[in-house]
Parts: structure tokens; sequence; C-alpha cells
């Protein structure tokens, strides 16, 4: 045992006295082990000596070595910096400060052998007469903080500005573009940096600075921006062509459908006009279905944006008022791609510039028009369209209950929001949201109506397409259903789907019903067969809800003039979307 001790102190001397002589050339150092590791590993590609240390305070060094002596890990120290392949802060290290080796993965401390120098001076190496070795290429290491500062220097004001363009880009830069590298760009840098999987130091060095741009050149080559000079309607634009091709001109628009199924379409609108064209041209937008209700509306004097958002697709209107014209822009786009558009529609907005020139009304395919499209592009449509009529001075509708059922939305005459107050009954109370002064509103008949007298039924027989509603008339054919319903009575008259929820009035104007649809329960009713709930059901109704039912005096019959201006002043379009 005595011997054996003896032994190992020999041997831990002779150790310590070896690892006395051995030196190491220092490169880097990381607080993070895996960072530490990662940069290991990237130095390990290019030579065979790298090490790993713990120091105290928890940091991590990366160093080449060992060398048997300072002057050969100097010697190596200055070649590498000569070659520029080691930062040129490294240092010689004694090794005092390390700690547990962390690399190679598994090595003893002090274990790694540098590889032999391939000549030594007293004798040089012998060199081919003939051909001449091709130098290693270098290393491609990154640049330390440091270095990365002082290459950033060299940048111009317009090479800066591209950085802060690309970083905002992506998202991750929001301020102005200035050239000027303070905190925000700084803290912009980090995160794009973290986003990369790059130390995050707020510096990019110059590999990261090429990484950058280039992600940003292949962002705007995959949507294919472009300058469009379109002379026609006097407008240049930069916008996505890559994604959409030239469909035509439809006054007041030059169309770019979408192109590979891309979802995305592009309007440019050019006319001549005024502040009213203006207010018109920003009422039409808001009709079309590329522009979805929910979203931004502002509209000022001479200007204004539309946004519009759904589920399924996004839009963004700008136009404005300049010299006579009014001269703007649409993006139609999907959903998805909401984050790339946002882009998109700033570049639009900073490159839009207009000159003389405009479109002409005649600009258009004459055979393409139809009452569902406004040049060319489809108007958004309810999905259901029905009659209804005014029963008091405040502009409280009434209608069927199957006109506003499963709705989003309720509009009246296509202009003003309502809200259905209640049901029952087959009846349907709806209130404006706006205050409204109807021109007319319903007098209710207060006796039961002769039968085989003249009736005449208000309503928007064609769900719309017209824009007043027609009058159609008929007789008072029982005062009671087909199987003996008192609460309706049964009218011949040719109305159409249209037409229900419309006021059933008497020659002198006086609302004896409100039209119904027809349930016939899988028979097929004569053709005209229509009924109506009596105007006592609905004064009884209305009553329950708070308004109460204005009761016609005796009049005189109406002239059929008379008859058809009471009638459109009091019957509203109901519409279901």
């Amino acid at each position: 045992m005595f011997r054996a001790i003896i032994a190992s102190f020999f041997l831990c001397v002779t150790a310590s006295a070896v690892w006395a002589q051995q030196t190491w050339v220092q490169v880097e150092a990381h607080p993070s082990l895996r960072t530490a590791e990662d940069r290991a590993r990237a130095y390990t590609t290019a030579f065979s000596e790298v090490v790993g240390y713990r120091l105290p305070g928890g940091w991590y060094a990366l160093a080449l070595g060992p060398y048997p002596t300072p002057n050969e890990a100097r010697s190596r120290l200055l070649e590498l910096r000569r070659g520029g392949v080691i930062p040129q802060d490294s240092y010689i290290s004694d090794g005092a400060t390390y700690r547990n080796q962390f690399w190679p993965v598994g090595a003893a401390i002090g274990s790694v052998t540098p590889e032999a120098p391939s000549a030594t001076p007293e004798e040089p190496a012998v060199q081919d007469p003939v051909a001449e070795a091709e130098p290693a290429a270098p290393v491609e290491l990154d640049e330390t903080p440091r270095e990365a500062r002082v290459s950033e220097r060299t940048l111009d004001r317009g090479q800066r500005e591209a950085l802060q363009v690309a970083l905002k880009w992506f998202g991750f830069y929001t301020s102005g573009i200035d050239g000027a590298f303070g905190r925000g760009t700084r803290a912009s840098m980090g995160r794009w940096q973290e986003s990369k999987g790059f130390d995050v130091t707020g510096i990019l060095t110059t590999k990261q600075r090429a990484v950058l741009l280039q992600d940003y050149e292949s962002a705007l080559a995959a949507l294919g921006l472009g300058t469009v000079d379109e002379q026609k309607a006097g407008i240049q634009i930069t916008m996505p062509a890559g994604l959409v091709e030239f469909d035509g001109y439809e006054y007041p628009f030059v169309q770019y459908r979408e192109k590979d199924g891309s979802g995305v379409q592009v309007l440019l609108i050019s006319q001549a006009g005024d502040e009213g064209t203006l207010a018109g041209l920003y009422e039409i937008m808001q009709t079309l279905e590329i522009v979805p209700l929910e979203g931004e509306r502002r509209k000022r004097r001479s200007d204004f944006t539309l946004r519009g958002v759904s589920d399924t697709i996004q839009s963004y209107t700008y136009a404005k008022l300049s010299g006579g014209y009014v001269k703007g822009f649409t993006l139609v786009y999907p959903a998805a791609k909401a984050g790339d558009m946002e882009r998109v529609i700033k570049i639009m907005q900073d490159s839009f510039a207009t000159s003389e020139g405009t479109l002409e009304p005649t600009d258009g395919d004459e055979e393409a028009q139809s009452v569902d499209l406004l040049s060319g592009l489809e108007l958004r449509k309810p999905k259901l369209s029905r009659s209804g009529f005014y029963v008091d001075g405040r502009g409280r509708v009434l209608t069927v209950a199957d006109a506003v059922q499963s709705c989003e939305r309720i509009t009246l005459d296509d202009t003003y929001e309502a809200e259905l107050q209640t049901t029952a009954d087959g009846l349907a109370l709806l209130t404006p949201k706006d205050n409204l002064v109807p021109l007319n509103f319903a007098r209710f008949a207060t006796g039961l109506g002769r039968l085989r007298s003249s009736v005449a039924v208000s309503g928007y027989s064609f769900e719309g397409a017209l824009s007043a509603p027609t009058v159609t008339y008929g007789t008072l054919e029982d005062i009671r259903g087909l199987t003996g319903d008192d609460r309706v009575q049964r009218l011949d008259v040719g109305t159409l789907d249209g037409d229900i929820g419309g006021p059933v009035l008497n020659m002198s104007g006086a609302v004896t019903g409100i039209l119904q649809p027809v349930e016939a329960g899988g028979r097929a009713l004569p053709e005209g067969t229509m009924f109506a709930t009596k105007s006592t059901e609905v004064a009884r109704f209305l009553s329950e809800n708070g308004v109460t039912a204005a009761a016609s005096d005796d009049q005189p019959r109406l002239a059929a003039e008379e008859l058809l201006v009471a009638a459109a002043d009091m019957t509203v379009l109901v519409s279901c979307w």
C-alpha cells in the first residue's frame, strides 16, 4: 500500500509538470453551454484541436490546444489571426481558470493532442517544384459582436435603411425608416436573431445581414412586386404583379384577376368627379362582395379608406379626390395571406401616384352587364328578401316571421340596419337602429270587408330588383281560412314570394291584413289562392309589444294613383343577410 501511495504521488507530480507546460489559444467564451457547444461544433469542422472548458462564474471557454510551449501557442495564434479564421481578440491562456472539460464530449482535461507541425524552422518543408498545393480554404466563422460593430460602421445610409425595411417587412421593426440604429432597431435585430436561432446580441454580423436581406428579396420575389404604369387610368403603383394578371377595363375600374390560383385581385379606380362622386363611390364599394361588412370605414372630405374582413377574404380600398379626378385602388386577398398583404398594402399606399387621364364611362363590355353586377363585380346579395310596412311614426316595421329567421343582419330598403324586437303567431316586429320618419305608416281597417270586394297587395314582388314596390290587385274571397280559421282571410290575388309580408289594403287605403306565406300541407291550391292575417290580429300583436295601431277613419275610395302613392310610402323591402 505504501509503494502504491508513493507511485500515485509521483504520477500526480509528473502530470502537474506536464500540465504546467501546456498552453492554449482561447478564441471565445459564452454564458450558455448550448451556444458554446454549437460554436465548438462549428470550429471542429476546421480544427482538430478544439477543446471546451467550464470557467468560474458559469461561462464556457472555447480554445485550441493544448500546445507544448507558449511559443508554439503564440505562433499558432498569429497564424490563425492573419488568416482571419479566429477572432482578432483571441489570446494565449495558461488554463489556470479552466475547470471541467465539456468538449470534446467524454474527453478528459488535457487529453487532446495537437496536430504535429508539418515542418520545423530547421527542416523547411519541401515544395513540389512542378505544382504548389492549393491552400486550404478558410473556415467560415461568424464575427464577434465587436467585429460586427466594426463592419457595421462601413454601411452607408441606404444600406442601413435597407436593413430596417427588411426588419419591418418581417414584423420585427415598427418605427420609421431613418438609417439610425437606435434602441428600437437594436431590439428588432435581437428579435430577428432569436427567430433564426442566432446569438441574441442586437448587432447583426456581416453574414446575418446577408441572410436578412436575402430572405427579404425572396419574399418580394414570391409576391412578384412590380411597378405598373396604367397610362389610360393615369395611375402608377407598385403591386403584387406576380399574383395577378390584367383582366380588362370596366368603368371606373382597371381590373386584375387572380393568377395561378393566388386568390388575389387588384382594382385600380379612375374616374372624373368631385366630392359627390367620391361619396357615391364610398357607398357603392360597400355593396360589393369583395368588401365584407366587418372592418374599418373612414370617410373624409377628400379621401376614404375601406377595410373588409371576413373568415375567408379581406380587402383594402383607398381612394382620393385630386384635380377633378377620383383615383384609388383595391386589394382583395384570402384571409390566410393577411400578414403578407398588410406589407403589400403599405407598399401600394407609399407608391401610389396619379397623373392626367382617366377612364371613360364607355370603357367596358356592354354585353357583360347585369343587375347583379357593378362594373363586372358581383354585388352583395341577401339570402332572402321579403316585404314589410311601417306601423308607426318611429319607423317600426311589421313583416312575417319567416322573413327574418336566422339572419346575421337585417336591413330596410338595403340602407338601414334593423333589429328584431319580437316574433309571435307568424308575425315579426322590427326596430330600426337609426331614427326614421316614414312618409306614411299603416292605418288599420276596423271592419271585416265585403266578400268579392277589391283589395290591393303592396310589396317588392321581385325581391328588390325594382327600386320601388309594386301593387297587385285581387279580391277578398273569404273572411276565414280554408279550415275555418277566423284569424285569417282568403284572397284571390296573383302575388309573388317577394310580396310576402306586405300590407293588404282596401280601396280606401286602409290596411286589412298582412300577406302570409301559403302553407298548403302538400296540396296544390288553385292559382292565386293567398292568405292574410286580419287587421284585428295584427293590432293585438302590436299592442302587446308596445305599438299602438292607428285606426283608419271611414275614407272615400282613392284614385288609383293616390292608392299607389299611399302604398309605396308605407311599404319596405326587408332583407335578411
